[in-house]
């Protein structure tokens, strides 16, 4: 585990922390109070002084001494504050990036039941960041996580068991943690699940429920369920056979978060679903796709 801090830097720290406190007139009295407590070495002040820092709140955004009062609780053996930190670490906010050091706190965290830290550590063996590339240990951490309910891991298990990866393939399983963390709303788990149902794998095969997840996981906004829709669509699996609901799904898939080769096909399929209509219903749909980008942020990456 990584030291403490020595001397020189907390006495540096406490004049940054003093400095802040006097910045913040409102709630000077309450920050003062807070560094006070953070200083003398509470975990918990020290914890919620750098989720402060963190986020900005009722003090300067400052992610070094974020990452340095998260460090001083995280040393305390707080899962919360090993948990930020290790992000910090993850993503090089207020540290260096170092998947090393991430992985070393997020194990910290997990290993004292941290549903986000489990899955996090979880994510990083299935890819070999700052581990060794290890499925199984990638599967073990996913089902920690997805025991808590972590929407996630859940849907990051059933993967594991779609594909076979560090456990036995099992589509019985993989429906039944995708339908856990769909049920939670998780993007990428309903559209794994409309594609069981689409394939009658572990469930029976049903287009109709296919298309409701595909559905639920277009409505946010995720590429590869619009562009499933738009198939259900145009070949009436699920769905009355529709152009125009095809060529609209199709054309938001096309500007969505996928690879070019993705959004190429997905443009492909809307441009021959548009030789099917007419010009005032091609206008339409051009309509209503362009209503659609206007009320809907970006949606999610692939999950």
């Amino acid at each position: 585990m990584p030291k403490m801090l020595g001397c020189v830097a907390g006495a540096l720290l406490a004049a940054c922390t003093c400095a802040a406190a006097a910045q913040t007139a409102p709630n000077s009295p309450g920050i003062a109070a807070l560094a006070a407590n953070a200083q003398s070495g509470d975990a918990d002040a020290q914890f919620e002084l750098g989720a402060m820092y963190a986020l900005g709140q009722d003090v300067p955004q400052d992610h070094a001494l974020a990452a340095l009062w998260y460090r001083k609780a995280a040393e305390q053996g707080d899962a919360h504050a090993q948990f930020e930190l290790g992000a910090m670490y993850a993503f090089g906010q207020g540290v260096p990036h170092d998947d090393t050091q991430a992985a070393i706190w997020y194990r910290e965290a997990a290993e004292q039941g941290d549903p986000d830290a489990q899955s996090e550590l979880g994510a990083m063996y299935a890819l070999g960041q700052g581990v060794p590339h290890d499925y199984t240990q990638a599967a073990f951490w996913f089902r920690k996580a997805a025991e808590q309910g972590d929407a996630g891991a859940e849907s990051n298990l059933g993967v594991a068991y779609d594909n076979g990866q560090g456990v036995p393939q099992d589509f019985v399983q993989a429906a039944a943690w995708y339908r856990k963390a769909a049920e939670q709303g998780y993007a990428g788990a309903e559209y794994n699940l409309g594609l069981l149902y689409d394939n009658g794998q572990g469930v029976p095969q049903d287009y109709a429920q296919a298309a409701i997840w595909y559905r639920r996981a277009a409505e946010q906004g995720y590429a590869k369920a619009e562009g499933s829709l738009g198939v259900a669509y145009y070949n009436g699996l699920g769905v009355p056979q529709d152009d125009a609901q095809a060529y609209f799904w199709f054309d938001l898939a096309a500007a969505g978060k996928v690879d070019a080769a993705d959004a190429n096909g997905f443009a492909g399929n809307r441009d021959f679903a548009a030789s099917h209509l007419s010009p005032n219903d091609l206008s339409r749909a051009q309509e209503q796709a362009r209503k659609w980008f206007e009320s809907h942020p970006a949606g999610p990456t692939a999950q």
